[in-house]
């Protein structure tokens, strides 16, 4: 068990979750239970996840929750696209947080395998 909260992808993560929810404030309210909440459940299970394969016993546990955020994330980076072709992002903004999301994907993909080493 360890403490999700010194992992600097869990902060990446965190953080990208509040710029998603200061985007999507934005959106019309005909897509709040449509899109909007399909972007924002998307972007906190990132680092919902993370925090609770932490809080489980081994690194097994911990990777698998890993790959569910890393799924999490990709769903993510699909739901920003959409919204861009929408027109309910600009593209600067979609920009920043479709390389936001890519970085952290980066950084799942590399603790997932650093684990995954370790349990040989």
């Amino acid at each position: 068990m360890q403490d999700f909260k010194k992992l600097k992808v869990w902060e990446k993560a965190h953080q990208l979750t509040l710029d998603i929810y200061k985007a999507t404030a934005k959106f019309p309210k005909d897509a709040l239970y449509g899109l909007t909440s399909q972007i924002r459940r998307s972007s906190a299970s990132i680092p919902a996840n993370i925090a609770e394969g932490c809080g489980r016993s081994g690194k097994v546990e911990l990777a698998r929750f890993l790959q569910i955020s890393f799924g999490s994330a990709s769903e993510l980076e699909y739901h920003v696209l959409l919204a861009k072709d929408l027109n309910l992002l600009q593209k600067n903004e979609y920009q920043l947080l479709t390389d936001n999301i890519v970085e952290i994907k980066r950084m799942i993909a590399t603790l997932i395998k650093k684990l995954n080493t370790e349990n040989r």
